[in-house]
């Protein structure tokens, strides 16, 4: 019997996002960032650039009997953009573009009617929440989102 749905719901979401088509040509990358990385666009799962949990959750009884179990949790991303210009413009509204490719990835079409569910990992889920930063530095401009994928399961 499984204790939670979370490693299966990252693993998925891991998987929706890497074939995504809206994210063609960006690095999809599975928790902290590796040394060395090329590449001006990357959506990192499982991880924030401040810190704190990859994943939060709860879990209750979902009925008396206890014989299941009510699961929700938020699974953090960050999402980032840069370049060696100064137009900080360009980088926030394709930060934006990014982050809509993401929420589009989860939802329900004829050709992936799984995607909400994770591909039956969890009951639902959906972008829920994220932050805006920016910065410039002599390496140029650069703007993210953390982002946040809540969902629900029962387990």
């Amino acid at each position: 019997m499984a204790t939670s749905r979370v490693p299966a719901a990252v693993d998925q979401l891991l998987a929706i996002l890497s074939t995504a088509q809206g994210l063609d040509g960006v690095l999809v990358l599975d928790g902290p960032p590796s040394v060395n990385l090329t590449g001006a666009e990357r959506v990192y799962v499982g991880w924030l650039p401040e810190g704190g949990p990859a994943v939060t959750l709860t879990q209750d009884f979902n009925a008396a009997g206890a014989r299941t179990r009510d699961e929700s949790f938020s699974i953090f991303g960050y999402a980032e953009v840069w370049s060696g210009g100064t137009d900080m413009q360009s980088m926030r509204s394709r930060v934006f573009e990014l982050v809509a490719e993401i929420e589009t990835a989860l939802r329900a079409t004829d050709a992936a009617p799984e995607a909400p569910t994770l591909n039956g990992a969890v009951l639902w889920s959906h972008v829920t929440a994220g932050d805006l930063f920016q910065d410039q530095t002599t390496d140029g401009a650069r703007a993210g989102v953390n982002f946040t994928v809540a969902c629900r399961a029962r387990i």
